[in-house]
């Protein structure tokens, strides 16, 4: 995170996904919309599902990206934050209560950091780690529903969180092949989180929607109501897999089943191959979200994101499997000619950015209110001290 004489901030977002690895630099001045300076972006041929499978191809993979982007950018960055997804992450909801210790029993920000803390302490596995803790809501002396108590007056404080956990050797491994491209790690995000910042609204938050960004590997799935997630989780297939039904229906190379696949009026043979795994695809997020959350209403229905959600009819198969509204989620919030570049498959590394500016004004305030330490720092130091080399 720099900062220059005319306080801009520059901030670098880095998606490390199956089909490519892609660097996306911003700036923002002021309160201005933040501008995209610089993209950069390689073939990911070290990567599947979400999980580094040869080191050196992502390590070449990442620096070339990075590269590129600083370029066009004409500026070098020292982080980055970097999206995470897979099967090997995880998550729950929890709840947690504290005594108000502010004076005279107004709640203050240390009572909200206290309440938080307690509820994301959760018993998990040695072998993972806890990679967020997203307030959902907050309840007053039983007073549900409230989305911040700051400054409201209360003797009983709870807060309902949902917690994502990851493997820590798939963190490991994601940070370390960044240090050794020559870039440190500002965090590590949970992707479907990530994509939510570029893609839905306040009010989609609000009402309730269901995410799905469908990547080349894996598709994320991330339901929100009432403004805070409920439940996030991964299906394990994605673009990739339309494109090996493809070429083992047709009997032709990948290459040849990949541009079949992006045809806007695909052959009959080409549009029952897409249609049955899409349709697979959608059934088992449908299965998961309605496991997670039986009685979820979402009234603004399904978001399609991803570089998956640009297939050919992939929004009608969506309508006909959950049975409702369905639009693609194209990233916003970004001003600058380069934002012409972005589209859904840019949709996770551009909610990347928009994470990263609200965790670091979210920050600067904790500072200022005396707050020591930022939950979400205390994480990625952990991470650091891992990838240390000990005596």
């Amino acid at each position: 995170m720099n900062w220059s004489e005319e306080h801009s901030t520059i901030i670098a977002g880095l998606d490390l996904g199956t089909t490519k690895v892609c660097a996306v630099i911003a700036e923002q001045v002021a309160e201005r919309p933040p501008r995209i300076i610089g993209i950069g972006q390689h073939p990911s041929e070290g990567i599947q599902r979400g999980a580094i499978v040869d080191a050196e191809k992502t390590v070449r993979a990442i620096g070339e990206a990075v590269r590129q982007a600083e370029l066009m950018a004409g500026v070098e960055i020292d982080s980055v934050y970097a999206g995470i997804s897979g099967e090997y992450i995880a998550s729950l909801n929890s709840t947690g209560m504290v005594a108000v210790g502010g004076e005279g029993g107004w709640i203050g920000a240390q009572d909200r950091a206290r309440v938080l803390a307690a509820a994301g302490v959760v018993k998990v596995p040695f072998d993972r780690e806890v990679l967020h803790v997203l307030p959902q809501e907050f309840a007053v002396n039983g007073q549900r529903g409230i989305l911040d108590p700051v400054g409201m007056y209360g003797v009983r404080l709870e807060a309902s969180v949902h917690v994502v956990t990851s493997s820590v050797a798939a963190v490991r491994n994601i940070c370390h092949s960044i240090l050794r491209a020559g870039v440190d790690v500002r965090g590590v995000v949970l992707g479907g989180l990530a994509s939510s910042y570029a893609v839905l609204s306040e009010d989609e938050r609000q009402m309730g929607v269901c995410l799905l960004d469908i990547g080349g590997g894996t598709t994320d799935v991330a339901v929100f109501v009432g403004k805070g997630l409920r439940h996030s989780g991964n299906v394990g297939l994605g673009g990739h897999n339309v494109t090996n039904d493809i070429g083992v229906g047709l009997r032709t190379t990948r290459a040849e089943a990949e541009q079949a696949k992006c045809a806007g009026v695909p052959s009959e043979t080409v549009a029952l191959i897409v249609a049955a795994r899409m349709e697979e695809i959608l059934a088992l997020a449908r299965k998961q979200v309605y496991t997670a959350l039986p009685h979820a209403a979402l009234g603004a229905g399904i978001v399609l994101t991803g570089g998956g959600a640009q297939i050919t009819g992939a929004v009608a198969l969506a309508e006909r499997v959950f049975n409702m509204p369905v639009r693609l989620g194209e990233p916003s919030g970004f001003e600058g000619g380069a934002a012409e570049l972005a589209g859904l498959s840019y949709a996770t590394v551009l909610g990347l950015l928009l994470y990263g500016m609200e965790q670091q004004k979210e920050k600067n305030q904790t500072e200022a209110q005396g707050l020591v330490e930022d939950p979400f720092d205390s994480v990625f130091g952990r991470v650091k001290r891992w990838l240390q080399p000990r005596d």
